[in-house]
């Protein structure tokens, strides 16, 4: 075959460091256009980003030539920087370590672009650690309860 074809879609969860509330409305406004410059800068296509006050969801089209943990290296190393140089109020914030990578299929990007879209309706029902249970349960991912949230 004289090409490669590439369908690699992630859905990344990741929340803030000790899951401080810390991300106002007014920070949202500006941090997921921002995430999602940083997904062009690298040659990766932002399909949906969103969260709410204490985590983030980004699902991300990759190319063959980027990792999926290189792409999250990118866009919360450079969404952190950003973040203590914007705000002087957030001078050391900080996303958690680690972080949630789930592959997509191209059947299912569509519900997961309007389920990261909903973010905030969602979270009136649910709280972040129920949410994050359920995707990991979802995907067959096994985890230990000491230290599945950093």
């Amino acid at each position: 075959m004289a090409h490669s074809y590439i369908c690699n879609h992630v859905h990344y969860v990741f929340s803030t460091k000790h899951r401080q509330k810390i991300i106002t409305p007014e920070l949202e406004e500006r941090l997921w256009p921002y995430m999602g410059g940083i997904a062009r800068e690298n040659r990766m296509k932002a399909l949906a980003i969103g969260g709410v006050e204490d985590h983030a969801h980004v699902l991300l089209s990759l190319p063959a030539t980027i990792t999926i943990a290189k792409a999250i290296q990118l866009v919360k190393g450079g969404s952190s920087k950003w973040i203590s140089d914007t705000f002087p109020s957030h001078r050391d914030f900080e996303w958690q370590e680690g972080y949630g990578a789930f592959s997509i299929s191209i059947s299912h990007v569509e519900a997961t672009i309007a389920y990261i879209n909903n973010q905030h309706q969602h979270h009136r029902q649910e709280t972040f650690e129920e949410e994050y249970r359920a995707i990991l349960k979802k995907h067959g991912i096994e985890y230990d309860e000491r230290y599945w949230l950093g």
